[in-house]
C-alpha cells in the first residue's frame, strides 16, 4: 500500500531527476576557450583576434593575455590552463621540439605539426604567409662605422658590440646561443636584456649597437633600420599559426573553421602595420584587431 508520504517522496523524486535531465539536456553555459597570448605587440594583436573572431561565431572566450614566453605558454597549454594561443613554425620547431633548422617552410610545418600531435596531443591549425623570423638590426650608420652588413660581419666585430633584446633571447636555442654555434663562439661587449617592447628604444638611444628583431616589426621602417643577412640561413621560418588542444578542438570543432579564415590575411606588410599601429601611435592592441577584421568583414 502506497502511503501519502510514499507518493511525496516518489513525487519529489521524479521532480528532481527532471530537473536533474533539463539541466544536462542543457548543458549550463557553454565551457570558454580560455585565449593565451605571449608577452609583446604581434602577441597582443593576434591573440585579440583569436578572442574576438571566436566571440562574433558565437563561442564563449576567456583572455589569458601576456603570460610570458614560450616555455610559460607550452606548460600552459599541456598543462590545461589555455585552450589555444598564437605560436610560430621556427620557436616550434627549435625550441620545444629541439629539431634541426630548416629554411624549407613546408618542412617547417609539417615538423611542427607532427611532433607536437605525437608528443602533446596539441594541434597547429593553418600557418599565415608572414614570417616574423629572428633577426638582427642596426643604425644604418653605426653598421656602417664598423664595416657590418652579414651576420658573420658582426660577429668578427662582437667584442666591441652591445646588443639588446628579450631576455629570452640569451637562452633560446634559435636566440643567442644558436647563433653563437653557427657563426663561431664569438662574445658580446654586453648583452642588455629588457622587455620586448622597449628594444628599439634603447637602440635609437644609443644604449646598445645591435637589437634583437623580428621580421615584422613595425619599427623596421620607422627608424630606417638595417636587417643583417643570415649569411649561414640560420633562422628557420616563423609563421604565426593558432596552437590548440585537442580536446578543446573536439569540444568545439568550429574552433578550427573561424581561426584558418584569418590565417591568409596576415602577410608581413600588414603585420608591420598593424604592429606599428600599437608599437609607434600607441594604441590599444584589443582595437588594432578590431579594426582590421572589421575592415576583413570578419566581426561587426
Amino acid at each position: 500500500m502506497v502511503t501519502t508520504r510514499s507518493r511525496m517522496f516518489l513525487g519529489m523524486l521524479v521532480f528532481a531527476l527532471a530537473a536533474l535531465m533539463v539541466i544536462t539536456a542543457c548543458g549550463g553555459q557553454p565551457k570558454a576557450v580560455r585565449v593565451g597570448s605571449k608577452d609583446f605587440t604581434e602577441e597582443f594583436i593576434v591573440g585579440n583576434m583569436y578572442a574576438l573572431l571566436l566571440e562574433s561565431n558565437g563561442i564563449p572566450v576567456e583572455r589569458k593575455l601576456n603570460l610570458g614566453g614560450t616555455p610559460v605558454l607550452q606548460q600552459a597549454l599541456v598543462s590545461d590552463q589555455i585552450d589555444l594561443y598564437p605560436e610560430y613554425t621556427g620557436t616550434g620547431l627549435l625550441t620545444v621540439l629541439k629539431l634541426p633548422s630548416s629554411t624549407d617552410r613546408q618542412a617547417v610545418y609539417n615538423a611542427v605539426k607532427d611532433g607536437y600531435k605525437s608528443q602533446f596531443n596539441l594541434v597547429w591549425l593553418d600557418p599565415a604567409p608572414m614570417n616574423d623570423t629572428q633577426a638582427l638590426a642596426m643604425k644604418k650608420d653605426v653598421a656602417a662605422k664598423f664595416g657590418i652588413k652579414t651576420i658573420s660581419d658582426m660577429a668578427a666585430k662582437a667584442g666591441e658590440l652591445t646588443m639588446i633584446g628579450p631576455p629570452e633571447f640569451e637562452q633560446r636555442e634559435d636566440g643567442l646561443p644558436g647563433i653563437q654555434k653557427a657563426y663561431g663562439n664569438f662574445k658580446l661587449k654586453a648583452y642588455i636584456p629588457v622587455d620586448p617592447g622597449l628594444r628599439y628604444e634603447g637602440l635609437v638611444n644609443g644604449q646598445a649597437d645591435v637589437v634583437v628583431a623580428f621580421g615584422t616589426d613595425g619599427q623596421l621602417a620607422a627608424y630606417d633600420l638595417m636587417l643583417l643577412t643570415d649569411d649561414k640561413g640560420l633562422f628557420p621560418p616563423y609563421q604565426i599559426t593558432p596552437v590548440v588542444r585537442q580536446q578543446a578542438l573536439d569540444a568545439n570543432p568550429k574552433i578550427a573553421e573561424v581561426l584558418n579564415k584569418l590565417a591568409p590575411l596576415l602577410d608581413d606588410a600588414t603585420m608591420q602595420r598593424l604592429n606599428f599601429e600599437v608599437d609607434g601611435k600607441k594604441r590599444e592592441p584589443a582595437d588594432v584587431a578590431k579594426e582590421f577584421l572589421q575592415q576583413q568583414g570578419l566581426v561587426k
